[in-house]
């Protein structure tokens, strides 16, 4: 099972959309264990929208549209969000 998900900075404005097999132990990472990458530079964040998927590449391509400018969009829109 791969989960596509959607994080949330509030303080900063900024989303992080990513994939993994083992959610719980990713926003772990994202929130405490990472030390440098893009993720440490905007905590806390918080899960917003979670997708899943039995299949990997069904969840790339999942987290491909996502990123894009119109999945973002689509985000804020949804989570109410908007700049």
């Amino acid at each position: 099972m791969f989960t596509v998900y959607v994080l949330y900075s509030e303080q900063y404005d900024k989303l992080y959309i990513g994939y993994t097999s083992d959610l719980e132990d990713r926003i772990l990472s994202h929130n405490q264990k990472a030390t440098k990458g893009y993720t440490v530079r905007y905590r806390p964040w918080k899960v917003i929208h979670t997708e899943e998927f039995d299949d990997k590449g069904l969840a790339l391509k999942r987290e491909k549209q996502l990123k894009s400018s119109r999945g973002r969009n689509f985000i804020r829109k949804t989570y109410n969000l908007l700049r």
